[in-house]
C-alpha cells in the first residue's frame, strides 16, 4: 500500500489556471470520451449497477455525497447519470499527463492539507450555475475497507449553497483496487433521498459538522442496507425510506440553532 501524502507542497498559484477552466466552462468531449471508454470496462469486468438514479435531480445545483473507496469512485457514481458531474479531487492527483484529463473532464482540486478556499469559490460557481458537484463526506478514500468519518467540508457547502444533498452509498469498491489481481469486483451504487437545507450565509463550524454528520447517517444507511441485504433489498429500503421522507418536514438548521437538534428528513 503507496503511502499517503497529507500535503501538497506546491505553490497555490500552480492550480489556479485549472479553477479557472472549471469556472469557465462544462466538461467537455474530454468527459465524453472517458466516459466512452471507461464504460465498458465498468458494465462487464465490475458489472457495476446504479440504483434510484431518478433521485438525482434532472436539473438544477445538486451534491452527490458518496463514500469513497477507490480512484475509480468517480466514474462508478457518474457512468449511469446522464448529467455531466463536476469533481472534487485531491491536489496531489493534478500532474502531467493526466491534469489534462481531469480539469477538461469537469475535476478540480482541493489542495491538500490546507483550508483551501479556492476549490469552495469552484464548487459554488458549479453551483450558481445549476450543475452537479460530487463531493466525499470523508474528505479523502479509505483505505481500511470500512466507512470512514465525515468532514465539516461536505456540511460548509450545503448550508452556504442551500443546494440538496444526494446521499450516495458504493459497495464493492474497496477492493477494486486490487485489478492487477484480476479482482473485479462486483460493484453497485445507491442514490438516496436528496436532503435539503436552509441556506446559511455563515455557517459555524458545529453547524457545518452537524450538517456532515446528518448527510453521512443517509450514506451509512444506504451503505449498511447493500451489504446486508443486497439490490433488491437496498431499494425496497431505499423506496420505504423516500415515502417516510416525503411525508416529513424539510431539513432545516437555522443560524444559532443547537447543531444536535437538527432534524432528520
Amino acid at each position: 500500500m503507496k503511502p499517503q501524502v497529507y500535503k501538497d507542497p506546491r505553490d497555490p498559484s500552480y492550480f489556479t489556471r485549472f479553477h479557472e477552466r472549471v469556472r469557465n466552462g462544462r466538461p467537455d468531449w474530454v468527459y465524453t470520451l472517458v466516459r466512452m471508454l471507461l464504460t465498458p470496462y465498468l458494465l462487464i469486468l465490475h458489472r457495476a449497477r446504479a440504483l434510484e438514479t431518478r433521485l438525482v435531480p434532472e436539473t438544477g445545483p445538486a451534491i452527490v455525497a458518496p463514500n469513497h473507496f477507490s480512484f475509480l469512485d468517480h466514474f462508478f457514481v457518474a457512468v449511469y447519470l446522464r448529467r455531466k458531474v463536476h469533481f472534487m479531487a485531491k491536489s496531489q492527483l493534478f500532474k502531467r499527463p493526466m491534469q489534462f484529463i481531469y480539469t477538461h473532464g469537469g475535476v478540480f482540486p482541493v489542495r491538500r492539507g490546507f483550508r483551501d478556499e479556492e476549490a469552495f469559490k469552484t464548487a459554488h460557481t458549479i453551483l450558481n450555475r445549476g450543475d452537479i458537484v460530487l463531493m466525499y463526506p470523508e474528505g479523502g478514500r479509505s483505505r481500511s475497507g470500512e466507512l470512514g468519518e465525515p468532514k465539516s467540508g461536505l456540511g460548509r457547502l450545503a448550508l452556504e449553497s442551500g443546494a440538496p444533498v444526494v446521499p450516495t452509498a458504493i459497495v464493492g469498491t474497496h477492493k477494486a483496487r486490487n485489478w492487477k489481481r484480476l479482482n473485479f469486483p462486483q460493484v453497485t451504487v445507491l442514490y438516496g433521498d436528496p436532503v435539503r437545507f436552509e441556506k446559511i450565509e455563515n455557517p459555524t463550524r458545529e453547524q457545518q459538522q452537524a450538517a456532515a454528520e446528518l448527510v453521512f447517517e443517509r450514506v451509512k444507511a444506504l451503505y449498511d442496507g447493500l451489504r446486508e441485504g443486497g439490490r433488491k433489498t437496498a431499494i425496497e429500503r431505499a423506496r420505504a425510506a423516500g415515502r417516510a421522507a416525503a411525508e416529513q418536514a424539510r431539513v432545516t438548521v437555522s443560524q444559532g440553532s443547537d447543531p444536535s437538534a437538527v432534524s432528520r428528513q
